[in-house]
């Protein structure tokens, strides 16, 4: 589409969303694209990074249905930068229903073959299970669930998948981040790493810490986030939501392309607790002078008390692993969101840090471990870094005191929106074969009942 006409049109549909609308009866794709992309209540700037990019295969025009307001408002015009950036521009083109039975809509229509589902998480569950039960393949973003009873209606849309031959899979990030990969492939290397050992509670095999901020930039430009997203009834909280991510990676770096079970998870301990939002705080990133009613309850003494933060202590297979997630308003100058992780081996353990040290970049480092060697002899490092070279060309060490830095090239550093593509390139080519892994299923049951087991105890105790 021509660039005028694209900023024409996204401009009309921005002004559309301000009122319910009526779409135009669902066409077939003119381009003879294989996928069609329906976006559902798009409320999570999440829902828009899928589109950062084009692919070979997906038709431009893309279905959206969602209540008319800020939350389809703001998507439009996060695409609508795609569309205009000088670098890489995208041609979407957004056809948009606002009414009231914008669900209802999408059922009758089934304009498309594949449904972004990211956004207010109180109805994900319910979207998801109709749109398999419609007999479409849906991408929804983390988390998928926010109570155990969420997690019963998922497992049954599983099988329902199943049964109509169309696929359900969530949008996991972080397994493209190339530190947490080269990790994850450095723990299979047994002359440097030996086994995982077992850990205990107090020195877990693998632990994982993440740090998040409300304040943040995506696309270059300062996010602005819906209201509902410091209800962690809507959001899901430090136990919730983006620990999906942290209990995704433990299960796939530890048991790699096996599956798991949840019978195999015991929850030994879980916590949450808040973070303080004042009110200047919500207003710079919400852009509301006030409080929403909502929010009433978790006010004290005229500061939000939003139950974002969150950690979880269990075991899997035997293997310890502790998991936590801290929200901050807002990162040091020159920081972002931060990963910490360490995966502890019988000869080495793996360690990502990404502090003020690193430059608040994810950098890989290869310590001995508590009975081994020390440093870990260089030939036993060399080799296992030649044996990931394949997968990821260019990788190399540097020595640093008893430790090894692997050292990454430039081009593996595509940043965290880049990967929301590379997770979409994954689901379309296991749309293309007509299945997902054998595992992907069984651990994401596992992954999320793992989560409904610390939600239990935390409100238990």
């Amino acid at each position: 589409m021509h660039r005028f006409a694209s900023s024409l049109l996204s401009a009309l549909l921005l002004a559309a969303t301000l009122a319910p609308c009526a779409a135009a009866p669902a066409s077939p794709p003119a381009t003879g694209a294989r996928f069609q992309l329906i976006v559902l209540d798009p409320g999570h700037f999440h829902a828009s990074l899928v589109q950062k990019f084009m692919y070979a295969d997906v038709d431009p025009l893309v279905h959206v249905y969602a209540p008319a307001g800020d939350d389809v408002a703001e998507h439009l015009k996060r695409v609508e930068r795609f569309n205009v950036r000088a670098d890489q521009p995208t041609h979407w083109r957004e056809q948009v229903y606002t009414a009231p039975d914008y669900l209802e809509k999408m059922l009758a229509e089934r304009a498309g073959n594949v449904v972004v589902i990211s956004g207010n998480n109180t109805r994900k569950t319910d979207y998801i299970v109709r749109a398999i039960d419609a007999g479409l393949n849906v991408l929804g973003d983390k988390p998928m669930v926010l109570t155990p009873a969420d997690l019963v209606r998922l497992q049954q849309a599983f099988k329902t998948a199943e049964a109509k031959h169309v696929l359900l899979y969530d949008i996991m990030t972080e397994r493209n981040e190339v530190t947490t990969a080269l990790q994850r492939a450095l723990s299979q290397q047994p002359a440097l790493f030996g086994t995982l050992i077992p850990g205990t509670p107090e020195v877990p095999a693998i632990t994982k810490e993440s740090v998040h901020h409300y304040a943040k930039l995506i696309a270059g430009v300062p996010l602005t986030r819906p209201q509902w997203f410091f209800d962690v009834r809507q959001e899901g909280d430090g136990l919730g939501d983006v620990m999906t991510h942290l209990v995704d990676l433990v299960q796939w770096e530890a048991f790699p392309e096996q599956p798991l079970n949840p019978a195999e998870v015991t929850v030994l301990s879980a916590r949450r607790s808040p973070t303080a939002i004042t009110r200047e705080q919500f207003k710079t990133v919400t852009g509301a002078d006030q409080f929403p009613a909502f929010l009433r309850e978790d006010i004290k003494d005229g500061v939000l008390q939003t139950y974002a933060n969150g950690e979880i202590n269990y075991r899997l297979r035997g293997i310890h692993a502790k998991v936590s997630v801290k929200w901050n308003f807002a990162a040091p100058a020159g920081a972002g969101d931060t990963h910490y992780s360490v995966m502890r081996g019988t000869k080495a353990n793996l360690v990502i840090r990404q502090g003020a040290p690193q430059n608040y970049k994810p950098v890989l480092y290869i310590e001995p471990g508590e009975r081994a060697e020390r440093p870990v002899p260089a030939a036993v490092a060399e080799a296992a870094i030649a044996a990931v070279q394949g997968s990821y060309p260019g990788v190399g060490l540097r020595r640093e005191g008893d430790s090894w830095i692997v050292t990454v090239p430039a081009k593996y550093d595509v940043g965290h929106e880049a990967h929301f593509a590379q997770v979409m390139e994954n689901f379309l080519r296991y749309l293309r074969e007509g299945r997902l892994p054998a595992w992907e299923v069984p651990n994401m049951v596992t992954k999320y009942s793992t989560m409904m087991q610390a939600y239990t105890l935390a409100r238990a105790r």
